[in-house]
C-alpha cells in the first residue's frame, strides 16, 4: 500500500510542475499582449518538454488515488495536508486552463494558429447543447401550448 508521505511528496511535485507551467503560460500571455503579438517559441518548447513529466506525475497520482480511496474516511481525515495539496493543484489547473484559453484567443485573433488546430465553432457557443435539446424537443413551450393533439 502507498504510504501517505509518498502521496504528499508526489502531490508537492505535481504542484511544482503546475506552478512551472503556469509561469510559462503567464509569460506567453504577456508576450501575446505586446504590440508585435508573437507567441515565444521557448514557451512551446517548455510545454513540449513538460508533457512527459506531467504524464508521469499523473500516472503516479492515479496509483496513489486508488490507495487513498481504499483508506477508511476517518484515517484519510487524519491527513489534512493531502486535501490541501489536492485543492491547490485543482486551483492551479483551473488557472492554467483559463489563462491558456485566453492565450488561444489571442493567437486566433492574430492568425497564429494553423487551421487544423482551430477549435470547433460550437465551443464558442456556451448554450449550444441547451439550444439543441430545445430544438429537438419541438421548440419553445409557448409555441407548443396552442397546438392540440395530433389527429
Amino acid at each position: 500500500m502507498t504510504e501517505v508521505p509518498e502521496i504528499v511528496a508526489d502531490l508537492r511535485h505535481h504542484l511544482a510542475l503546475h506552478t512551472e507551467l503556469l509561469g510559462w503560460v503567464e509569460r506567453e500571455s504577456q508576450a501575446l499582449r505586446q504590440p508585435d503579438g508573437k507567441s515565444p517559441f521557448d514557451v512551446y518548447q517548455a510545454r513540449k518538454e513538460a508533457l512527459p513529466r506531467l504524464e508521469e506525475s499523473l500516472t503516479r497520482l492515479r496509483r496513489h488515488r486508488e490507495a487513498w480511496m481504499a483508506m477508511p474516511p476517518d484515517q484519510r481525515a487524519a491527513f489534512p495536508e493531502v486535501r490541501n495539496l489536492l485543492r491547490q493543484n485543482q486551483d492551479l489547473i483551473l488557472r492554467l486552463i483559463v489563462l491558456d484559453r485566453e492565450n488561444e484567443q489571442w493567437l486566433l485573433r492574430r492568425g497564429l494558429v494553423p487551421p487544423k488546430h482551430l477549435p470547433p465553432v460550437n465551443r464558442q457557443r456556451p448554450h449550444y447543447v441547451a439550444d439543441l435539446y430545445r430544438r429537438q424537443s419541438g421548440g419553445t413551450p409557448s409555441a407548443d401550448a396552442g397546438q392540440g393533439a395530433p389527429g
